[in-house]
């Protein structure tokens, strides 16, 4: 039996991290453009992985890119 399983039960949040150029990939913005958005509130906090190693949760950033198609539609 593998561990991940116990893992999931135990309430573990499986998800993936994007590095920023990964991020940016899926949102066209400047890294400047970026870090004032997520100073300012308006894009998701990154997962401090070390110091100098930031990540974002997969699902906030997929969420934050239909959020924008929609606002882009009306």
């Amino acid at each position: 039996m593998s561990n991940s399983g116990n893992l999931r039960n135990q309430g573990f949040k499986d998800y993936r991290l994007l590095r920023l150029k990964e991020v940016l990939e899926i949102i066209p913005v400047s890294e400047s453009t970026w870090w004032e958005g997520v100073r300012t509130g308006i894009f998701p906090k990154p997962v401090k992985l070390g110091p100098r190693i930031s990540a974002w949760k997969e699902k906030e950033i997929i969420k934050l890119a239909e959020e924008g198609t929609e606002r882009e539609a009306v």
